[in-house]
């Protein structure tokens, strides 16, 4: 009631370089859908993940066009007819895209995003699937343990922050105490804000273990981020 509804639907494309593209597509309908657009998410082992973005962002200009009105059905038959343009299209922009100076609103637009994870069972499958994704949304920052706290603490876009939360939430990503796969129920988001001037920037994701609070918490203040720390992970210890 407070959240919305989040469905998956597979559809088959089969006019796309004589290959049959399988489109995994993930919708977020938010609570007051459709006055408000719903988070999308694309994935496809045929595509690259720029494409998989590209077709994304080409079905969210679509929604737009529907505002108010239930669109999902419309945008499924859209992208069935339109996907292989949108694929050719995505090859032509990709070499633009590339050239762009730094300092653009790319650049501008950098979030940040602070996880909490009560616990991790399948530890070396999970930490896999978050580098992966980490990866895939081109996200930098930390996946790091201290004694029983495990933090998730990313930056970059923040339309890819957004799908991070989205597969973090609705993906078999651990097992259950009899060993089943099973979604992460046991999640909060500490925080989303914009990266600040004072922030430093994250090169690169990578996963830590540190033996004492103290040594967590200058990670952190070498990040620029002492404020984040102090209000978010004391709480955590009681």
């Amino acid at each position: 009631e407070t959240h919305g509804i989040t469905f998956r639907i597979q559809i088959g494309v089969k006019e796309l370089l004589d290959t049959d593209v399988l489109l995994k597509l993930l919708f977020h309908l938010p609570v007051n859908y459709p006055s408000t657009l719903p988070d999308i998410s694309v994935n496809s082992d045929q595509l690259t993940r720029a494409q998989c973005m590209d077709v994304k962002d080409k079905l969210l200009e679509q929604a737009k066009k529907h505002l108010s009105e239930p669109m999902v059905h419309d945008l499924i038959l859209w992208i069935q007819q339109h996907l292989k343009y949108v694929i050719k299209q995505s090859a032509t922009v990709c070499n633009e895209k590339t050239t762009l100076s730094k300092g653009t609103s790319a650049e501008d637009g950098i979030w940040m995003l602070l996880l909490h994870l009560d616990h991790m069972r399948a530890k070396a499958k999970y930490v896999k699937t978050v580098e992966k994704w980490a990866s895939d949304l081109r996200l930098t920052g930390r996946l790091m343990f201290t004694g029983k706290i495990i933090l998730i603490l990313l930056q970059g876009d923040r339309s890819n922050i957004k799908e991070y939360l989205i597969l973090q939430k609705t993906s078999k990503v651990d097992v259950d105490s009899s060993g089943k796969k099973c979604k992460e129920k046991m999640i909060s988001v500490l925080c989303e804000t914009k990266v600040q001037s004072q922030h430093k920037r994250f090169q690169t994701f990578e996963v830590k273990e540190y033996s004492t609070l103290d040594e967590l918490q200058k990670e952190f203040e070498t990040a620029g981020l002492t404020t984040l720390f102090s209000e978010f992970v004391p709480p955590l210890l009681k």
